[in-house]
């Protein structure tokens, strides 16, 4: 005996985010994926969470941080990214996605500029650090030796942190340290979640199998359902990072 509950064909594209209905022509389609805006946000959601870790804060530094990162990861790095295999299978023009990359990395880089004018030269540091991981990371350069889940992991989740506490304080602290791991270990659970639904959707051309529970009764396998609970998981896990975030601008802004 076989039961077959309603399994809808997994939707087509890339990505869970991709190629929303709300967006027309296809080209904007195609931009709002390339932001990759689910892990951006939870990647914005980090840098508030190193802002706001301990007060004072200053409204303005925080906005800039926050605008500097998406700048960089969320405009630049994303199209770095793009512009390395197309995993993402957009037509946007070559040309396109590198004015997109130095325009997002040279906006983050002048905003990091600015701060350091306004907080310590020690920020130079951190740009110079972003920099480096945005162009190495995604553009898998000397053979790919720095796109690593560690470099993942360290560069996505803990830097995030690290560099929005500094832009707030001027110096680290222990805390700001062990909040980093917490970045660290989000971002590395995103991975570990993001990276079999997305062999799932870019690779897999269809899935075959079943599961016998106890009493007999079977339960088909397909790319969808195998899909539906890492990408709920991965929407799950995004607004985490994003109700935290929230969270703690309340309580530094309106305690």
């Amino acid at each position: 005996m076989s039961t077959n509950p309603t399994d809808p064909a997994p939707a087509e594209g890339p990505a869970f985010y991709s190629r929303p209905t709300f967006l027309h022509p296809p080209r904007l389609q195609q931009w709002w994926t390339l932001l990759h805006p689910p892990y951006t946000m939870l990647h914005l959601s980090l840098v508030t969470i190193g802002a706001c870790l301990s007060g004072p804060v200053n409204a303005v530094k925080l906005v800039a941080t926050v605008a500097a990162f998406f700048f960089a990861v969320g405009v630049g790095a994303h199209a770095l990214d793009e512009l390395h295999g197309r995993p993402l299978q957009t037509t946007i023009p070559t040309s396109h996605l590198v004015a997109a990359a130095l325009f997002g990395l040279g906006t983050a880089v002048t905003l990091g500029i600015i701060g350091m004018f306004i907080t310590s030269a020690y920020l130079a540091i951190f740009i110079a650090v972003g920099v480096v991981l945005a162009v190495f990371y995604n553009l898998e350069l000397f053979g790919g030796r720095m796109h690593t889940p560690l470099v993942m992991t360290l560069g996505w989740g803990a830097f995030p942190i690290l560099t929005a506490y500094f832009a707030q304080h001027e110096a680290l602290s222990i805390s700001s340290l062990v909040v980093a791991g917490f970045g660290a270990l989000i971002t590395r659970l995103q991975q570990l979640l993001s990276t079999p639904a997305r062999a799932l959707r870019r690779s897999a051309q269809s899935v075959d199998g079943r599961i016998v529970r106890l009493d007999g009764t079977t339960i088909p396998i397909t790319r969808a359902s195998m899909l539906q609970p890492l990408e709920r998981s991965l929407k799950t896990l995004c607004w985490t990072g994003v109700m935290l975030a929230a969270g703690l601008i309340l309580l530094r802004f309106h305690p």
